[in-house]
């Protein structure tokens, strides 16, 4: 069961074309950019309008081992308290440091200056069980 109302895409018309192509989804509704031998990772655009206006990111440090589809850190919003979970497995490299003082840039920037952290993959191929643009938000529409 998902922790996100899935209505949600239909009222704000949340559709492919709004979705950057050059990352992978998970159903949990957080997005991973491969960028060399790292990983980028953030949360939808779909998931923050769901949460509403983010007033907390609670990210792990650098060095943090985590695994994929487990819980990396939280995010806290006038609405709720929700996981954010690991796409990959592997090691943090660097956590967004300017949420610290600017959560809401995961709502204003969700796929650009509000991503979380950066994860080195214990494996080569992390990204392949993730979901493409196009089957995200098919998932997201059809829900």
């Amino acid at each position: 069961m998902s922790r996100w109302n899935h209505q949600g895409a239909q009222r704000k018309g949340v559709g492919v074309a709004e979705l950057p192509s050059d990352r992978r989804y998970t159903d949990q509704h957080e997005w991973a950019r491969q960028e060399g031998r790292r990983v980028t990772v953030g949360i939808t655009d779909f998931a923050q309008d769901q949460l509403g206006d983010i007033v907390f990111v609670g990210l792990p440090a650098a060095g943090t081992d985590v695994q994929a589809g487990a819980p990396l850190g939280e995010v806290e919003s006038t609405k709720s308290v929700s996981d954010i979970y690991s796409p990959v497995t592997g090691t943090v490299v660097e956590a967004n440091g300017d949420l610290d003082d600017s959560p809401e840039l995961v709502n204003s920037d969700p796929y650009g200056k509000g991503w979380l952290v950066i994860i080195e993959p214990a494996e080569d191929g992390a990204l392949e069980g993730l979901m493409s643009a196009e089957d995200y938000g098919r998932a997201i529409e059809e829900t």
